[in-house]
């Protein structure tokens, strides 16, 4: 009888969304989809007041707010739980730790259940200002958390592994330099981040990053891959190290070089590559696929070999180019300067997984404007350059977007940066709806409990309901810009705006 009642506890419980899971990395899952199968979300809540002369969110204003913390003054990072804790990147604008003031990239660590601060990451800026490492930005990537460590690349085109408890169970790892590496003499703190190993994509490969290096690591068995962010210099003509890989493998026991993509990607990238890799798994065969600063998105055989030269390198298996033909020249035949509002773009978005399909937009630096897009859904399976084959459907109404698509039943939904949201057909590309925010939107959607979430520019989440008719639930006033999605994670959905997190939860 007892077994029993535990039982029927359970299915209860499971019933009510509390058998749920963490969010460990960007897109949840290594096939980037923004998708969840939790259960009695919220559609209403309320930010509330800051308590008088502070910037702490006084919780007896608010309504569904499980804990709200603070934030820098820039926050662009995605939220990740994992274990009980919660990880977001944003800057030093609210230190908290005296010892580090100015300008920083951090990345803070907050408890799941209460939202109680308990460490941190500081990094400081590599000095190159808006060429290399723009001021303010902070930290742009997701952090992604596997077991023990939590890995992560930094303002300064670094790759950090770093140990999930902080240093609450002491320095562990080889490396032992954390004052150094944060710009401060003496030992780490109690509330510093406990670093395990760095790998400096600058030094090691020779990159030069354009304006910010940012994208999320994605992790399979002892490897991981990770987007480079090598770009132009201030002309935004000169690429600096057009044979830096975009792309590079590391071991994830010790962040040693294993290998780099030798395609030639950064020698015709337009601008920059931001993209954070996928992982799409084919039977017993894994592809990484990869959005690229050129405006292909590419399939690579994540098994490292040697190429003629004896380098190490990863080859790809299929490649795809995003832009349409007459995104590339006008109709008279003159090509189109980049970066025109006609014109071609690059891929800044995530590719998502689905089907053995690849669906991703093109688009550009949101300080380009907007202008034409291109969402395509691509035929993984086949071989080569795809371009004339591989497009199963290409959907033009889109404008640019840096914002990843969300898969759901069947449904592609679907964000530019002109703050349009479509709802089309994952089969045939057709169009269902189109909602107009009019706002800009740098997140991307989140389909969770029959919802699309999305943040906006003007400081909205809006919130419309999964299906091929449009209806808006809400759109909820967050008091600040929201450029990072929203996630969900164990019954409890986190919106992180330029200055607070909010962790919100639909009461009984």
């Amino acid at each position: 009888m007892r077994r029993l009642n535990f039982l029927t506890l359970a299915c209860l419980l499971c019933a009510t969304g509390a058998c749920a899971g963490d969010w460990p990395m960007w897109g949840g899952t290594v096939e980037r989809n923004m998708v969840s199968a939790e259960k009695n979300l919220p559609s209403e809540w309320s930010v509330g007041k800051m308590k008088e002369g502070t910037e702490e969110v006084d919780l007896a204003t608010t309504k569904n707010i499980k804990w709200a913390a603070k934030l820098g003054s820039q926050s662009y990072g995605n939220v990740t739980v994992s274990g009980g804790r919660v990880f977001v990147g944003t800057n030093n604008e609210t230190p908290r730790d005296k010892r580090y003031q100015g300008d920083h990239g951090n990345v803070y660590c907050f408890d799941e259940k209460t939202g109680e601060f308990q460490w941190q990451l500081v990094v400081p800026k590599l000095g190159a200002g808006k060429v290399s490492d723009w001021e303010f930005l902070g930290i742009c990537s997701s952090p992604e958390v596997e077991d023990e460590r939590v890995y992560i690349v930094t303002n300064r085109c670094e790759v950090v592994c770093l140990d999930v408890q902080g240093m609450k169970n002491g320095n562990d790892g080889p490396y032992k330099d954390e004052a150094k590496h944060a710009g401060v003499e003496g030992e780490p703190s109690a509330t510093d981040a406990d670093i395990v190993w760095i790998f400096d994509m600058r030094e090691e490969l020779g990159v030069f990053p354009h304006n910010i290096t940012s994208s999320s690591v994605l992790i399979d068995t002892d490897r991981i891959y990770v987007t480079t962010s090598n770009g132009q210099d201030w002309s935004h003509v000169n690429i600096p190290q057009p044979n830096a890989p975009s792309l590079c493998v590391l071991d994830k026991k010790d962040g040693t070089l294993v290998a780099e993509e030798a395609v030639g990607i950064s020698k015709r990238i337009f601008h920059c590559t931001w993209s954070s890799p996928a992982l799409m798994k084919q039977g017993e065969q894994k592809t990484v696929i990869f959005g690229a600063g050129d405006g292909f998105v590419y399939g690579f055989d994540p098994t490292p070999s040697k190429d003629a030269d004896g380098l190490m390198v990863i080859k790809d298996r299929w490649r795809f180019d995003c832009n349409p033909p007459e995104y590339k020249k006008d109709k008279d035949g003159k090509p189109f300067k980049y970066p025109s509002d006609k014109g071609f773009s690059e891929i800044i978005a995530t590719p998502v997984v689905y089907k053995d399909r690849v669906y991703v937009a093109v688009g550009q630096d949101p300080e380009h404007g907007e202008g034409v897009g291109c969402l395509s859904c691509i035929d993984a399976t086949k071989t080569g350059d795809v371009t004339a084959t591989g497009a199963v459907w290409q959907y033009k109404g889109i404008n640019r977007t840096i914002s990843t698509v969300s898969i759901a039943d069947g449904l592609v939904y679907a964000a530019d940066y002109a703050g349009d949201i479509h709802c089309l057909d994952a089969e045939t590309g057709k169009l269902y709806w189109k909602h107009a925010t009019r706002s800009h939107i740098w997140s991307s959607t989140l389909a969770a409990d029959g919802k699309v979430y999305i943040g906006t520019e003007d400081g909205q989440v809006v919130i419309l309901q999964q299906g091929k008719e449009k209806k808006v639930l809400a759109a909820v006033e967050m008091g600040a810009p929201v450029y990072s999605t929203p996630v969900v994670a164990n019954g409890v959905l986190y919106v992180a705006t330029q200055t607070h997190l909010y962790a919100i939860q639909q009461k009984p």
